[in-house]
């Protein structure tokens, strides 16, 4: 105890090098809890842009590229569902709702989806957060359009402006329709998914807009912009519209199920469909196999992760050895008071590990701060969704792994301070 009040006393008397060592030590600790944090967190977040979905079924292809076109607009499905199949499927025993989708057209190079109102009540993301609406709301007639925040703030759209779809995905676009604008109704809030990315559209907009029945829908189009001022009333009263149609086909639907027990069956069922050749696959699944793939983002974080370890104990390593030559003096006065050599070696250890502790206490205590002032913003911008707990057991073997670090460095600083004892006996050296 009296080595410990001792060390306590030294380092206060050396406060500005010691807080500055305290404090590298606390942002090493910060980034290191950070870092692991969002990486574990990250991989959490990627297995939920697509929550609460049981299946997503398309035309036969790899699971993958299934999930890749149909989730993350990435790539595009090589044939499409039938309408006849979808409604068929979707009405088997279990199926508590199915949500169509239709891609293939886009907007300045963004997707545009068809789809109906099950999306906004059964779409889910990160752990099971259902959309929600920042502005507007969800389309009502024909030719309105719902958007993704990331849409809206990047090409500045508001309520009531007027957009035009092209027929093609990403930046190569065929044909503009421009003889069928989509009002802006809705803006959707910031979820980190591909969905605010997403230009949103009824499912029968996409026939109307490529041909399919022509004067009915241009006859709604006109009820649709006659009603234009009343969008604040009920928009029930204007249920007549038929905002799903019936397509020849989809790209791909989702499905949500009463009891997991009908997914497997459904599943198989769906695979061995006769009149089409159908995929379906769980999200969860085909997504834990494409972070595998994409594993070498987590081996780079993790590598991050070593090298703060290393700079932090570096740091500290360096600031103990240059303070040490000047402490010769002090040293040399406890030596002629009657300490030992090794009570200057255990001196030094206690110090090292003080500041790795204090330093640990304070990096977690910023930790902390950091995930509450930045959990919103990866939410809305990156789609990781953080979850601010109590350590981990991981977490906690880290930080016993740095104090064992911090008392293991500071053994090189002991050790001269130890042979420095010896050189120097009794005497006093300036």
């Amino acid at each position: 105890m009296l080595l410990i009040k001792l060390a306590t006393k030294s380092l206060l008397n050396r406060k500005a090098s010691a807080l500055l060592t305290l404090f590298t030590i606390a942002i090493s600790v910060m980034l290191l809890m950070s870092i692991e944090r969002v990486r574990v967190d990250a991989k959490s977040s990627f297995s939920n842009t697509i929550s609460g979905t049981d299946l997503i079924v398309g035309a036969r292809t790899g699971d993958i590229q299934l999930l890749l076109s149909s989730v993350f607009r990435i790539g595009h499905a090589n044939n499409g569902v039938s309408w006849k199949s979808y409604q068929y499927i979707s009405g088997q025993r279990g199926v508590k709702w199915a949500i169509p989708m239709s891609l293939g057209d886009s907007h300045k190079g963004l997707a545009v989806l068809g789809t109906n109102k099950d999306y906004f009540e059964h779409y889910r993301f990160a752990k099971k957060q259902s959309l929600s609406f920042s502005q507007g709301h969800e389309f009502n007639h024909l030719f309105e359009v719902v958007l993704g925040a990331e849409v809206a703030n990047t090409l500045g759209y508001q309520l009531g402006d007027e957009v035009v779809i092209a027929h093609g995905m990403g930046n190569t676009s065929f044909h503009n329709h421009d003889d069928n604008p989509f009002k802006v109704v809705g803006i959707l809030n910031p979820t980190g998914t591909p969905v605010d990315k997403t230009l949103h559209i009824p499912l029968a907009a996409i026939e109307a807009i490529h041909g399919g029945h022509a004067h009915q829908h241009e006859a709604a189009q006109a009820d649709a912009n006659d009603h234009d001022h009343d969008h604040d009333h009920d928009h029930d009263q204007h249920g007549d519209v038929d905002l799903v149609g019936t397509p020849k086909q989809i790209t791909a639907f989702l499905l949500g199920f009463d009891s997991p027990l009908y997914t497997l069956q459904v599943r198989r069922n769906i695979n061995q469909y006769k009149d089409e050749a159908l995929l379906a696959i769980m999200p969860g699944v085909t997504l834990r196999e494409l972070w595998e793939m994409l594993s070498i983002v987590e081996k780079i974080l993790l590598l991050f992760s070593i090298v703060v370890v290393l700079i932090s104990l570096l740091g500290m390593l360096t600031s103990l050895l240059s303070s040490l030559n000047q402490r010769r003096r002090e040293l040399a006065i406890l030596r002629s008071v009657g300490a030992r050599p090794w009570h200057i070696f255990t001196l030094i250890s206690v110090e090292s590990l003080l500041i790795t502790g204090l330093g640990c206490i304070v990096g977690i205590a910023l930790f902390y701060a950091l995930m509450l002032l930045g959990a919103d913003y990866l939410q809305s911008h990156a789609g990781i969704s953080l979850n601010i707990a109590l350590l981990s057991s991981y977490e906690l073997m880290l930080l016993a792994a740095i104090m064992v670090a911090g008392f293991i460095v500071g053994l090189i600083p002991a050790t001269r301070a130890y042979f420095y004892s010896l050189a120097d006996g009794m005497s006093i050296k300036i």
